[in-house]
């Protein structure tokens, strides 16, 4: 299973691909973020996210998606820029056919690390020992994108189980 998984935003957006090999291990296949300038008009920013989500998708052909759901305490301008890219992620993933499970960032955290509480530094360093990685894998959003295919894979396969 390839499963990619996604960090929302509009100015960055984070994406990891992970696949689960025959043994049960998992391999980093691509992670990195899609930035959008800023200063131009959003509609500009949310095009080229979703023709960027498109571009992962035709090369990589993932067989599920995982993206991490909108989570916000303060900032309500913020919440609604990311709900933005978050939509047109999940129109491009939807035109594209590929099967999306959405995470909550407490399960994510819950899933990699063990603790649902954990902070942002125990998570990465388990997204980087999970997947046999020299270093934590850099940006912050593509390391909490590769969380979140994990998270995907991991919950495939308790899906599997449980059918």
């Amino acid at each position: 299973m390839l499963s990619l998984g996604i960090d929302p935003g509009t100015a960055t957006v984070g994406y990891g691909l992970v696949r689960e090999l025959y043994d049960g291990s998992l391999q980093a296949v691509a992670y990195g973020t899609i930035a959008t300038p800023p200063g131009i008009p959003m509609w500009e920013r949310l095009k080229t996210i979703y023709d960027s989500v498109t571009t992962l998708i035709t090369q990589h052909q993932p067989d599920h998606a995982g993206i991490e759901e909108l989570f916000f305490a303060r900032n309500v301008t913020t919440a609604i820029t990311v709900a933005q890219g978050r939509g047109v992620i999940l129109l491009a993933l939807a035109a594209s056919g590929v099967p999306i499970t959405e995470y909550k960032p407490n399960m994510v955290k819950q899933s990699v690390s063990g603790y649902g509480g954990a902070k942002k530094p125990q998570v990465q360093e388990m997204v980087r020992l999970l997947l046999n990685l020299n270093t934590v894998p850099q940006p912050d959003d593509a390391a909490d994108a590769l969380a979140v295919a994990i998270t995907d894979i991991h919950a495939s396969r308790y899906k599997n189980l449980m059918d």
